[in-house]
């Protein structure tokens, strides 16, 4: 049989440096792996399996593991943790799992600026009869909360709000709209895929019913992640599973535990909370002196998109003016950037988030994405900005 080589740009061993996407996926830890280690080769049993020590040790370790993450997350208990692939699956089972359960068509509240995991099936409600508010955003990507208030109604099944943006890194007042949907009986559902181990979250004193994490976004492994799902008090969610099966995750997600992922979930998400505090001080420098830097090599070309202090410490969006925004992409050398989310990165189309901010198309492409990490030095800073300055400058002969 032929062994075919990768393409350079399928090749893992030529990835550009530095990488400054850490929006799209960020690297697995190596103390991440070294936890889930043994779960990857000795330890392989199946954690629904119930007559022998195999099945026995991986169901410890996934009851330890949905211990840890309740616990960092501030939920009430290990129960309302449900594991999945993801944050496009948790959103899909917070949203239509909840539609299923209610039964006849209402209405659901969310923002322009969603993640299409949030957009499509909210789009997907509204072919079923649903009725759906899509409401604005500011220009500096933030809502209003007395928007969404005046946009619940009667019949208002679920408001969802992302903790934090995957393009332009604004941090929603989702504090705020949880607690002006308690007070209307409203289920309140947040993507958090981007706010999970970045901001302290406490989803029983914030009050949030539906939390989407996916592990990828926090130095764990890809194919994992979790919907938390208030299993108690007034008013908690009732949802209908998406899939079907043996009944795992309390009956809402069938399907074969990937033990080691789930391990490798809850080690992330427990590192980066102990390091939070040091670590988003350090790359809100870096990322100010990017800004910085960028618009002196740049002067009177580069402007913000998004809310200037509510964002995420290690997001950075912007738009330079005067350049084709395709072109620029080609140009900088490797540079791991993008111009916007990841999972829309096949479609040419302006970025729906900068648009809703009013950019008009051209500026929406010529936007750039930088997502600082764990990884992230002064040095991956002035590299960037080196190669961002020279593309600018070589599309209008300055060079």
């Amino acid at each position: 049989m032929a062994v075919v080589s990768p393409s350079p740009r399928s090749d893992p061993t030529t990835r550009p440096s530095p990488y400054l996407d850490h929006h799209a996926t960020t690297p697995l830890d190596e103390r991440v792996l070294e936890a889930m280690r043994p779960y990857l080769g000795a330890e392989f049993g199946n954690a629904a399996s119930s007559t022998h020590a195999y099945g026995w040790r991986a169901e410890a370790a996934v009851d330890l593991a949905r211990e840890s993450l309740a616990d960092a997350l501030g939920a009430a208990d290990p129960s309302e943790i449900v594991f999945t692939s993801g944050a496009t699956e948790s959103n899909n089972l917070a949203i239509l799992g909840l539609a299923d359960a209610a039964g006849a068509p209402a209405h659901v509240v969310t923002l322009v600026t969603e993640h299409s995991s949030v957009l499509d099936p909210c789009r997907a409600l509204a072919r079923r009869g649903w009725r759906v508010s899509e409401l604005p955003v500011a220009t500096d990507g933030l809502v209003d909360p007395l928007q969404v208030a005046d946009a619940i109604e009667d019949e208002t099944r679920l408001v969802s709000v992302m903790a934090a943006n995957n393009e332009i890194g604004v941090l929603q007042p989702i504090d705020e709209l949880a607690a002006l949907c308690r007070e209307r009986g409203v289920v309140f559902h947040t993507d958090a895929a981007q706010a999970a181990g970045r901001l302290a979250l406490d989803v029983t004193r914030q009050g949030l019913d539906l939390v989407s994490v996916s592990g990828h976004k926090l130095y764990g492994p890809k194919g994992v992640g979790l919907l938390r799902v208030r299993r108690s008090g007034r008013g908690r969610p009732r949802l209908e599973p998406r899939q079907y099966g043996g009944g795992h995750e309390g009956g809402l997600r069938s399907g074969t535990l990937p033990v080691a992922a789930i391990v490798g979930l809850a080690h992330a998400l427990v590192l980066c909370l102990a390091e939070r505090e040091e670590e988003q001080a350090r790359l809100q420098g870096l990322r100010d002196g990017l800004l910085e830097a960028l618009r002196e090599a740049l002067p009177g070309r580069v402007r913000l998109n998004g809310h200037p202090t509510r964002r995420l410490a290690g997001n950075l969006n912007v738009w330079i003016d005067g350049v084709q925004g395709e072109r620029l992409l080609a140009d900088l050398g490797g540079l791991a950037i993008s111009s916007g989310s990841a999972c829309s990165s096949a479609d040419p189309s302006p970025s729906h988030v900068l648009l809703a901010l009013g950019r008009p198309p051209e500026d929406a492409q010529a936007s750039l994405r930088f997502g600082l990490g764990r990884g992230t030095t002064a040095e991956d800073i002035g590299m960037a900005v080196e190669r961002v300055a020279a593309a600018a400058r070589a599309q209008d002969g300055a060079v």
